[in-house]
C-alpha cells in the first residue's frame, strides 16, 4: 500500500468516527432536551428584546421587556430541568476535551485536557435562575441584557459539547455576531467566575 492510500484510508476512518463520536453526543443531548422547550424559549427572549430596543419610548420598551418575565422564568426551569436530567449519565459520556478542534474520543484515550458537561450545565442552570429571579436588582434593560448572555453562553457549551468548542465558536459569531469573550464578559459576575474555574478544572466534579 503506498503513502498516499495509507493517508486516504487514515482520514477517511478518522471522518468516521468523528462522525459517530459527534452523533452519539448529539443524541444525548437531544434525548435529555426532548420535550423541553428551551432552544424555542430562547428565539422568543432574543427577538422580544431586540424588538423591546427598537420601541419608540423608553416606557414602551419596559413594557415590552417586562412582559417576557414568565418565559425567562420558563427558560430558566427548564434550563435547570435539563441539568438536572445530566446529572443521571456518567462521567465518561459528559466527559468534553478543552482543545479547540474534535479529536474523535480523546476524552477517553488520550492525555488531553476535558472538563465535565453536567458541572457547566449545573453554573447555566444557576446563572440563568439568578438572572431571571433579578437577584441584582437590574433594570429591565440591563436583566435583559444580561439573561442573552446567559442564553448564548448555554447555547456555546451545547455546541461544544456536541461538536467542538472552535465550532462552538463560530456558530456564536455566526448567529449573534458576538464572540464568546464578549459573552463571558456579559454574564453575571457569578455565572463568569463559576465557569472560569470550571474552564480551568477547579470547580468540584461529580463521580
Amino acid at each position: 500500500m503506498d503513502l498516499f492510500s495509507a493517508l486516504l484510508i487514515a482520514l477517511v476512518a478518522g471522518w468516521a468516527l468523528r462522525m459517530h463520536d459527534q452523533r452519539t453526543r448529539i443524541a444525548l443531548l437531544g434525548r435529555h432536551l426532548k420535550g423541553l422547550q428551551i432552544e424555542r424559549l430562547m428565539e422568543t427572549l432574543t427577538q422580544g428584546y431586540t424588538r423591546a430596543i427598537h420601541e419608540a419610548s423608553e416606557a414602551r420598551q419596559i413594557q415590552v421587556l417586562e412582559s417576557f418575565a414568565q418565559a425567562e422564568h420558563t427558560v430558566a426551569a427548564q434550563a435547570q430541568s435539563l441539568a438536572d436530567a445530566l446529572q443521571r449519565e456518567s462521567m465518561q459520556a459528559t466527559r468534553m476535551s478543552t482543545l479547540p478542534v474534535h479529536i474523535p474520543y480523546a476524552e477517553r484515550f488520550l492525555p488531553v485536557p476535558t472538563r465535565d458537561f453536567r458541572a457547566l450545565l449545573r453554573i447555566h442552570a444557576a446563572g440563568l435562575r439568578r438572572t431571571a429571579d433579578n437577584e441584582e436588582g437590574w433594570d429591565a434593560k440591563t436583566r435583559a441584557y444580561h439573561l442573552s448572555a446567559e442564553l448564548y453562553l448555554l447555547q456555546h457549551s451545547c455546541h461544544w459539547f456536541c461538536k467542538s468548542r472552535s465550532v462552538a465558536d463560530a456558530r456564536l459569531m455566526l448567529r449573534h455576531q458576538v464572540t464568546h469573550q464578549k459573552v463571558l464578559d456579559s454574564v453575571s459576575g457569578a455565572t463568569r467566575a463559576a465557569y472560569r474555574q470550571w474552564l480551568q478544572g477547579t470547580d468540584r466534579e461529580t463521580p
